[in-house]
């Protein structure tokens, strides 16, 4: 059966949500025409969950007078769900932030770190966060160059990317860095088209790492790395979950392989009455709940029904 077919009343509730929801609902799920596409994207400005973001936004152009801190009001969380949203990349509020969070971070090695002590190193996760950001809201500056090569430089001999490497030590790549710096890396792709090689060779190695791993598993013990990652949440900040690297590769549409199966399985476990909740919220200062716990979300449900329509496809 046609996922339209089987999931349309689901489809139906989707499209009575917030513009950000409905727009993507267009795309990803309906193939609708490009102008109703670009009609309900337009309309994150103006109504529902950007507006209300946009309008919180200080005079200075941060928001909640922080660039990294306090979590998750700050510029750069506040800019990375406007992202997610889907907000125009050309918005002038946006712009405005993304040159605050440029100007204040960037560190002599080429990446990112809004830390107020005296550390003058970079912090990957923030890097790849604030990476995304730029390269999404197409902010055109000769240091995004720089950041990119940061980002090379520190790849591991696994194909991630963790905060704690090289200085603190680590060994092998964390899921949350890798996934951040994965979906700034297909933003810059998607902006500006130079480098375009060099990524495509990290990308590799770095689905290789993921797929190794299962999505969610540990290489050496094929058990469970952290229940937390197996959980539908929304928005997952700099979190790594199944769901969202799942999201990832079908955004890519990545060819299909064994090694998604186990988490494929995980999602539609999830599924009740046509529709799949937020299981778990992620602690911390926010401007205002997208959507109560426990509930049916339509983030989760948008999200997974493209995860399916692209497995399944």
């Amino acid at each position: 059966m046609d996922l339209l077919d089987k999931y349309q009343s689901t489809i139906d509730w989707l499209l009575e949500g917030d513009p950000s929801i409905r727009w993507q609902t267009y795309r990803d799920i309906c193939n609708s025409p490009k102008k109703q596409i670009q009609s309900e994207r337009s309309k994150i400005e103006s109504e529902g969950w950007g507006k209300t973001l946009l309008d919180k936004q200080d005079p200075s152009g941060t928001w909640d007078n922080g660039l990294y801190n306090p979590k998750w009001t700050s510029t750069t969380y506040t800019l990375l769900l406007l992202r997610r949203l889907g907000i125009n990349p050309l918005n002038k509020q946006c712009i405005t932030g993304c040159q605050v969070l440029l100007d204040n971070g960037l560190m002599e090695d080429g990446g990112i770190n809004y830390s107020r002590s005296k550390i003058t190193n970079s912090e990957t996760c923030i890097t790849g966060l604030v990476f995304g950001i730029l390269s999404y809201f197409k902010y055109k500056d000769k240091r995004l160059d720089t950041i990119f090569s940061y980002l090379v430089e520190n790849q591991m001999k696994d194909g991630g990317w963790n905060c704690r490497y090289p200085l603190k030590g680590a060994t092998h790549a964390s899921f949350h860095t890798t996934l951040m710096v994965l979906e700034a890396l297909f933003e810059y792709q998607e902006s500006f088209t130079q480098n375009s090689t060099e990524i495509e060779a990290m990308q590799e190695r770095t689905h290789e790492f993921l797929l190794q791993h299962q999505l969610y598993k540990s290489h050496k013990t094929g058990e469970t790395v952290s229940t937390k990652m197996t959980m539908l949440s929304f928005p997952p900040r700099w979190y790594y979950t199944v769901i969202a690297a799942l999201d990832y590769f079908q955004k890519i549409n990545h060819e299909k392989d064994s090694r998604f199966t186990d988490a494929i399985s995980l999602i539609t476990k999830r599924e009740k009455n046509g529709k799949w909740p937020v299981q778990a919220p992620i602690r911390g200062k926010i401007w205002f709940e997208l959507e109560p716990i426990r509930q049916p979300s339509r983030w989760n449900t948008l999200r997974a029904l493209r995860i399916l329509q692209w497995w399944n496809r």
